[in-house]
């Protein structure tokens, strides 16, 4: 062999090792990504749960949901833990929602995962809401769809100024999931009803007086409470709910303020009592007030078929436990993927 080819079969294991070396790099900073997309930490008495894709408004991936499944497990079995923290990174978001583009993203390269996401993601629900430590959801910034799921079925619900609640699946052709079957019908009156059918936004206070949030704080007051959780020691349920309550009580802002919603709570309760889609819409014409008119438009932007799942989807969990309506959302949402 001349000494020009022992030169050029060096060259090509050469560019051979570097391309292997590329892709090592790239998949271990794919694998760094994912695992840093949620912090897992123990700190003090607590097991805190971070949220950490601030540039995608902490949407939820299935690897997320699979790290926080399995360590919530953990935790629960553990006896030094004694409460689990949950919050959400950047200030922006508790937690979006799933992350739908990843599932579109997959569906296109042929690659079915909503199968599994949906089914795993209520698995998380249901463990959060079964979960027998006390959980302390931070629901600071905009929480969604998935993100509702990761904090309503626990134990305590702390909502700041920034919170801003909405379940919009109607408007992209889903019905609220996560559980949704079964917080919604459970609201006073029709709230419920009304927030799945229509989406509309709450905010700050109001999340709290609308009876998703167990308490409110200032967010400036924030970082201090997960302190003073932290702190605790050995702490019991009880305890828990004693620091909480005395932020919440200490709490200023929007203090004075009635429910957003006070005003219009007999027309939502009157309209949104009927037991058809097509009902209720007549309601809302025959109420003919502003409010009620600018639902109906509302309303008649949405998908047809998503109104009509979402309201039995309410109708059916009222009577059902939590375990039950994931196992009904899980169904339906199969039924609307495919």
């Amino acid at each position: 062999m001349g000494q020009r080819e022992v030169w050029r079969l060096m060259s090509r294991f050469n560019a051979f090792k570097r391309t292997n070396t590329i892709l090592h790099h790239l998949r271990m900073s794919k694998h760094t990504d994912a695992a840093e997309d949620v912090l897992l930490e123990k700190k003090g008495c607590a097991g805190v749960i971070t949220l950490n894709r601030p540039k995608f408004l902490n949407a939820l991936t299935l690897n997320m949901i699979r790290q926080i499944y399995s360590q919530l497990k953990k935790w629960e079995q553990d006896p030094e833990t004694f409460l689990i923290i949950i919050k959400g990174a950047g200030g922006k978001a508790f937690c979006a929602g799933g992350d739908i583009r990843v599932i579109s993203e997959a569906e296109k390269a042929k690659q079915n995962i909503a199968p599994v996401f949906f089914r795993e993601e209520y698995m998380l629900n249901n463990a959060v809401g079964s979960c027998q430590k006390p959980y302390v959801a931070l629901i600071h910034g905009i929480t969604m769809g998935g993100g509702v799921g990761l904090s309503v079925h626990g134990q305590f619900r702390v909502a700041t100024e920034k919170c801003l609640f909405a379940m919009p699946e109607t408007a992209i052709g889903l019905f609220p999931d996560v559980g949704g079957g079964y917080f919604l019908p459970r609201l006073q009156g029709k709230l419920g009803y009304f927030l799945a059918l229509t989406g509309f936004r709450l905010k700050g206070r109001d999340v709290y007086r609308a009876g998703i949030a167990t308490h409110f704080v200032d967010s400036e007051k924030l970082a201090m409470l997960e302190e003073d959780l932290l702190a605790l020691k050995s702490p019991s349920k009880e305890n828990i709910a004693s620091v909480l309550e005395n932020y919440h009580t200490e709490s200023k802002i929007d203090r004075d303020k009635s429910f957003m919603l006070e005003e219009h709570m007999d027309k939502i309760n009157s309209c949104f009592s009927a037991n058809t889609v097509e009902e209720i819409i007549e309601n809302l014409k025959q109420d003919g007030s502003s409010f009620a008119l600018e639902q109906l438009k509302v309303i008649n932007k949405m998908s047809p078929t998503s109104l009509k799942i979402t309201l039995r989807q309410l109708m059916e969990g009222s009577s059902k436990t939590l375990q039950e309506v994931l196992t009904m959302e899980y169904r339906l949402s199969q039924a609307c993927m495919f």
